[in-house]
């Protein structure tokens, strides 16, 4: 991957984890393959396709309110995005749950999303 292209993943990854703090389900499915592997760093496991990942975000959002603000930007060995996240999860009531820092990795295919980890 060339550097103008990492830019442009970047950019995409960042506008990305803003539509997600503004539980905006439309723009973030919108980016990503019909067929995408997402992790369930909630309940575990992992969901594919636009719908499942829909579907699982609104029942994690039924229960929590995470954000997640992207800290550093890393290029892989074999071309996927690794991004350093900072996490802070809330339940309902807004006591803190969860405050921590992980790395998402991404792979990507024609622009769009394909495949997401989580690595703790």
């Amino acid at each position: 991957m060339d550097v103008p292209r990492r830019l442009t993943s970047q950019a995409l990854l960042t506008d990305l984890y803003a539509a997600f703090n503004r539980r905006d389900i439309p723009t973030l499915l919108a980016a990503m393959t019909p067929d995408v592997s997402w992790p369930d760093g909630w309940e575990g496991g992992v969901v594919r396709g636009r719908d499942q990942v829909g579907a699982y975000w609104r029942r994690q959002w039924d229960q929590l309110e995470p954000v997640v603000t992207p800290t550093a930007f890393r290029l892989e060995a074999d071309g996927r995005i690794a991004v350093t996240v900072h996490q802070v999860v809330h339940d309902t009531a807004g006591a803190t749950l969860v405050e921590h820092t992980v790395t998402h990795v991404y792979r990507f295919d024609e622009g769009l999303v394909t495949e997401m980890e989580i690595r703790e």
